[in-house]
């Protein structure tokens, strides 16, 4: 039986990724608008965007939009594979006998 993947398999991190999944490919979305998205704390959500960082699965960057900070996030292509191959896994779970799906 395949394992689903850790870090993406904690409730919070897989709703981060669920809702930069329907993000389009390349796509960013503002540190504050994911925060309500997703009514989290700021603190909570950065532990957990840190983690999916550090796996390589979301893209974090810091810029200025005139003088005020903003903190954009988007998932990355690992993280994009890796949120499929996860989605995948849950379905072959809940449904044994059903076929693979072809690309």
């Amino acid at each position: 039986m395949t394992e689903l993947a850790p870090v993406i398999h904690a409730q919070a991190r897989l709703r981060v990724v669920a809702s930069l999944s329907t993000l389009g490919d390349g796509d960013k979305i503002a540190f504050p608008r994911l925060q309500e998205l997703l009514v989290m704390t700021a603190g909570n959500l950065t532990v957990h965007l840190r983690k999916l960082e550090d796996a390589g699965y979301v893209e974090i960057r810091k810029t200025h939009r005139g003088r005020v900070p903003a903190t954009l996030v988007r998932l990355s292509r690992r993280g994009r594979l890796a949120f499929e191959e996860y989605t995948e896994t849950i379905r072959t779970l809940l449904d044994p006998t059903s076929p693979k799906e072809q690309p």
